[in-house]
C-alpha cells in the first residue's frame, strides 16, 4: 500500500486545462497514474487529454469516484480550490501552487480542522509512490521502487535524495514533498509518523531547511517513539544569513532555533543520522540500513 497514494488512487486535476495542469497531467498519465478527469469551471462537459472536464469537484467525485486532487490553480483562487475539494469529500489534496497569501492559508487550516481531508503543500512537488502513482511535478524516472521513505521541504532535494538512494542500490517506497511555505497542510512530523507506521518503509530520509520548528518537532517525536526506524537527516541553508528569506517563503531564520546548526544539533541528539552535505544522503542511508 505505502502511504497516501497507490495504484488504486483516482486522481482529479484542478486547473486541468491550464498550461501547467495540462503538462503535468500528461506526465502523470504517462507514469501510469489513474487520472480520472479534471475541473475547469465553465468548461464542464468537454474532453481534455481523453478525460472528462467538470465544472466542480463535487461533479467529478460523483461521476468518477475521485479520491485525490492535485491543484494547479493560480494563487488568488487556490485556497478556494483546496476548500472545494475538502467540501466534496476528497481524502488527499496536493496543492502545487506557489504564492498563496498567508491569510488565505490560515483560513484553509481552520476550515480543514475536523475534516477527513489531508492537505500536502502548498508550494510543493507533490507525492509519489514509486512505480505506482505520481501526484505531482517530480521527474518520475528518478524514483526507483524500494523501501526508503522521503519527506522533504525542498522539491529539488527530494529528487536528489531519490537519485542517490537509487545509486546506493536502494529504492523509494513513497516520497512526500511537504512544501516550503510558512503554513502547510502536513508538517514534517506527521509525514514521518506515516512512514514509521508503514510496513513497506524500512528507513526514512528527512530533508528540512532553515526557518520554523518542524524538524525539531519531528526529531523529538522520533526519539520519544523509540527510534523505530533509522532516519537520515539533512538541513538546507547552512550558510544563510539571519532575517533574509532564502528561496521558500518559510525559509527565514527568525530566532536561534531556526538556524541549520541548531536544527542539526537537535536532530543528532535525537538519534538521527545527520549529514552536512546532500551528497552524503545515499551512502549514509546504505551504511545505516546495513
Amino acid at each position: 500500500m505505502s502511504i497516501l497514494v497507490n495504484k488504486n488512487s483516482k486522481i482529479l486535476v484542478q486547473g486541468f486545462t491550464g498550461t501547467e495542469g495540462t503538462f503535468h497531467a500528461t506526465q502523470m498519465i504517462e507514469y501510469g497514474t489513474d487520472v480520472v478527469g479534471g475541473v475547469t469551471p465553465g468548461k464542464g462537459g468537454g474532453i481534455h487529454l481523453d478525460r472528462p472536464i467538470y465544472n466542480t469537484v463535487a461533479d467529478c467525485v460523483r461521476s468518477s469516484g475521485a479520491d485525490v486532487s492535485i491543484i494547479f490553480v493560480p494563487p488568488a483562487f487556490a485556497a478556494d480550490a483546496i476548500m472545494e475539494s475538502a467540501e466534496a469529500g476528497i481524502r488527499l489534496v496536493v496543492c502545487i501552487t506557489e504564492g498563496i497569501p498567508i491569510q488565505d492559508m490560515v483560513r484553509v487550516k481552520n476550515y480543514l480542522q475536523g475534516k477527513k481531508t489531508r492537505l500536502i503543500g502548498p508550494n510543493c512537488p507533490g507525492v509519489i509512490t514509486a512505480g505506482e502513482c505520481k501526484v505531482g511535478i517530480m521527474p518520475g524516472f528518478v524514483f526507483k521502487k524500494g523501501r526508503i521513505g522521503i519527506v522533504s521541504k525542498s522539491g529539488t532535494l527530494t529528487y536528489e535524495a531519490a537519485d542517490q538512494v537509487a545509486k546506493a542500490g536502494l529504492g523509494i517506497s513513497t516520497a512526500v514533498g511537504i512544501g516550503g511555505d510558512p503554513i502547510i497542510g502536513t508538517p514534517t512530523k506527521e509525514a514521518v509518523e506515516l512512514f514509521m507506521n508503514d510496513p513497506e518503509t524500512d528507513a526514512i530520509v528527512m530533508i528540512g531547511e532553515i526557518g520554523g520548528g518542524m524538524e525539531a518537532e519531528a526529531a523529538y517525536w522520533i526519539k520519544e517513539s523509540g527510534n523505530k526506524k533509522p532516519v537520515v537527516g539533512f538541513i538546507a541553508g547552512q550558510t544563510a544569513p539571519p532575517g533574509r528569506r532564502m528561496g521558500h517563503a518559510g525559509a527565514i531564520i527568525g530566532g536561534a532555533d531556526d538556524t541549520a546548526a541548531a536544527k542539526m544539533k537537535i536532530m543528532k541528539e535525537c538519534g538521527i543520522h545527520v549529514v552536512s552535505s546532500p551528497a552524503d544522503i545515499g551512502k549514509t542511508m546504505a551504511q545505516v540500513i546495513k
